[in-house]
């Protein structure tokens, strides 16, 4: 039943110009969403690509020690290792803040996904260039970083795409710290408020449509970034 402005369903009174009224705790939660993201998403494609071509270029030990950062972060919870990081390590003598915690552990987390994504780009690439590269007396590394490199990375953009929308999405498992990000922010409106359905339905749209632009632009990059006459 609507009455006025307000909307009444099962006892329940959804008032939609509710959430205009908290805009400045979601909007300061969104802030420290971004940021702890922001650092995370470059992190996270910065570790993928330099340990994605250290497996690549198959250099001894150093590739079986990254194989076992892939391993351990792949195969264990995220939450997991947020609670390490912030409570297992003081222990240790190494007390991190929730900020740090919160970007730390989604590159972590994101590079060790994003260290396959590109290491199956670069190894995708044909060896017919690397070794035209040879022959015309490229060494090694000049081959991999004028041709492998970059013909990789675009064949790998589609993967790391979805996974650094999943680092962005997974920044509300800060909640779990204390972490005011925007999830927090609402949890703490909706406690003192009641007002379940109009907050998370806000910040779930707030979600929805950074997700989207995001995969808007990763798309545009991507048709930029084609190989002519690939498929």
């Amino acid at each position: 039943m609507v009455t006025g402005r307000t909307v009444t369903a099962s006892g329940y009174h959804f008032e939609p110009g509710f959430v205009f009224s908290h805009l400045g705790p979601l909007g300061h939660g969104l802030l420290r969403t971004l940021a702890i993201s922001a650092i995370g998403i470059g992190g996270a494609s910065a570790v993928g690509v330099l340990l994605g071509a250290l497996i690549a270029l198959r250099i001894p030990v150093v590739r079986q020690l990254i194989r076992a950062y892939v391993e351990v972060f792949r195969n264990t919870p995220l939450l997991v290792q947020i609670f390490f990081l912030y409570f297992a390590l003081p222990d240790a003598g190494l007390k991190l803040g929730a900020f740090t915690v919160g970007w730390l552990s989604l590159l972590l987390w994101g590079g060790a996904y994003n260290v396959e994504n590109f290491r199956a780009g670069f190894e995708a690439v044909e060896p017919v260039y690397v070794e035209a590269c040879r022959a015309l007396g490229f060494s090694r590394f000049a081959a991999f970083r004028r041709v492998v490199l970059p013909l990789g990375s675009r064949i790998a953009l589609p993967s790391v795409t979805n996974t650094l929308i999943s680092v962005f999405k997974n920044s509300s498992f800060m909640i779990a710290i204390g972490y005011p990000e925007l999830t927090d922010s609402a949890v703490d409106i909706v406690s003192v408020t009641f007002r379940v359905f109009e907050v998370f339905i806000a910040i779930g749209v707030v979600y929805l449509a950074l997700v989207w632009l995001f995969s808007v632009w990763a798309r545009l990059l991507e048709r930029r970034l084609a190989i002519p006459g690939g498929h």
